[in-house]
């Protein structure tokens, strides 16, 4: 068995499950499962299972999704720098499929960290509408930043904000919303030993009412007759049945969405929320009609799926306001924490075609790219990014990235971002150079070693292009990085923080 588990644990779910505990507890003596998503953005499913080279068998409630062996190491191997994939907990690869995203929607990923959400949602967008990827915590976006520019994502912007700070930026805005809450984590005890070490910091007391905070911005962020799925990866009453209870009750303009329990799914227990009444919110007391709703939410659990514990409910909103969005906003949100402190982007930030740094940009496009790229461009600092909606006014709110990084201009010229060179394919560019999965060459440039390329290796849109200067670097076909090339040597431009070791 893993680690110790918590007594308290033990007793509360013995007392929960009954006969179903000996089953419960004896999956915690079985093998962690391990999985991968596919990246649609760049390449198939039926692609990847001819490509691969791993044993891979499907995830059952994920058209993407494979289960694979904890031998074959797909962290290592060159596809995984390609972004033709991503390795995600099975079970956690759910809530995004019950969002029912569409090409073309609004949607927030509120609690984003560490991001392997946020790039399932980009994958269903297809780079068309708009994902917003939100944490409260700067340190904690930076990895999102960094998932979402290897899975070569266009459509996203970064922020860094309190849900309530959010919502007065973005007031009824999205038509899909994902919370996929912070929680006990008791669903992951068996993944990952040190949230059985925080259990007791990240008590369920305190992660409820943390979770009722988020519900309470999300319902202005939400536009009218918007989705919202909520998930946590924890077992326990309060934070899951209880949580939507009391939601449903403060907000009849919901409903849940029943969910069909299938592929091993188990329904939501609204007997469970009996022992919970008022743990949080003194002598609360839940509605009859509240408490049905919650059994068309669903369980995974170890013991009847290879996944780990999670709990999810779908919220659809009724399609009316019955009060001015701006009221609502003024009245209704909490205060915005004003803990976090980083860039703020605001109109003035705003480039046009006329500034320095948009100028170098459309020369490297000129001078690097078979066509341009279309799209609005704005200038960030020296930062270059393209967008495709239109903004908000952002000053209220912190700004990771407000789009696709394309590149910086440093001392008067520009040198384009390692984001960009994923969110690109091998036919945009004007000189490539495809080295072969099994090659030297691409273990070394994934090192950040020099190449030496001859000029005859070189794929040229056209005799004509200069071979001298940026090449898209691919594996297979599928970007990886740049490289500067000239008379047979190829400077690595993989970024040193990427790099194999």
């Amino acid at each position: 068995m893993i680690k110790k588990l918590p007594e308290a644990f033990l007793n509360r779910m013995k007392q929960l499950l009954g006969t179903g505990y000996d089953a419960f507890l004896a999956s915690y003596d079985a093998n962690r499962i391990y999985g991968l998503r596919t990246n649609t953005l760049k390449i198939s499913r039926d692609s990847l299972l001819e490509r691969s080279p791993f044993h891979l068998s499907p995830i059952p409630w994920v058209e993407e999704g494979f289960y694979y062996d904890e031998s074959d190491r797909p962290g290592k191997h060159p596809y995984y720098h390609a972004g033709l994939y991503y390795m995600q907990e099975p079970s956690a690869m759910a809530p995004v499929e019950l969002l029912h995203i569409e090409p073309g929607d609004r949607v927030l990923d509120l609690c984003a960290a560490p991001g392997g959400k946020s790039t399932q949602i980009a994958a269903k967008l297809q780079h068309q509408g708009l994902l917003v990827s939100n944490d409260n915590q700067a340190e904690r976006q930076k990895v999102v930043v960094r998932n979402l520019a290897m899975f070569g994502v266009r459509n996203a912007m970064v922020t860094v904000a309190e849900p309530a700070a959010l919502a007065q930026s973005f007031p009824h805005y999205f038509n899909k919303i994902l919370i996929d809450a912070p929680c006990s984590g008791e669903g992951m005890f068996r993944k990952d030993d040190s949230m059985i070490a925080s259990w007791d910091t990240h008590s369920v007391t305190k992660c409820s009412i943390m979770q009722k905070d988020i519900f309470d911005a999300a319902v202005h962020l939400l536009a009218p007759g918007g989705r919202i799925v909520y998930s946590t990866c924890t077992f326990s009453p309060e934070e899951n049945e209880a949580t939507i209870a009391r939601f449903l009750d403060g907000h009849p303009e919901f409903r849940v969405e029943a969910v069909e329990p299938q592929h091993g799914w188990a329904s939501g227990r609204a007997d469970w929320i009996d022992g919970v009444q008022g743990s949080t919110e003194g002598g609360f007391d839940f509605s009859s009609e509240s408490r049905k709703a919650v059994e068309g939410t669903i369980r995974l659990w170890p013991q009847l799926l290879q996944g780990e514990g999670h709990y999810i409910a779908v919220l659809v909103h009724h399609g009316d306001v019955s009060v001015k969005i701006e009221e609502q906003v003024a009245a209704s949100i909490p205060a915005a924490s004003k803990k976090v402190k980083a860039h703020k982007l605001s109109q003035a930030s705003i480039g046009s075609k006329d500034t320095d740094e948009l100028g170098l940009w459309h020369d490297f496009m000129k001078d690097n790219l078979k066509q341009p790229i279309k799209g609005k461009w704005i200038c960030y600092g020296s930062n270059v990014f393209w967008t495709n909606w239109d903004l908000p006014d952002m000053s209220r709110i912190n700004v990771a990235r407000p789009g696709w990084f394309v590149g910086s201009v440093k001392k008067n010229r520009f040198e384009p971002s390692h984001a960009l060179a994923m969110g690109l394919y091998k036919d945009d560019a004007l000189r490539v150079f495809d080295l072969a999965v099994e090659s030297e060459e691409i273990a070394r440039y994934l090192r950040g070693e020099t190449l030496f390329l001859a000029e005859s290796q070189m794929i040229k849109a056209s005799s004509q292009a200069p071979s001298k200067g940026y090449c898209l670097i691919t594996v297979e076909g599928y970007p990886v990085g740049w490289g500067k090339w000239l008379d047979g040597m190829l400077k690595n431009e993989y970024p040193a923080g990427w790099r194999v070791t």
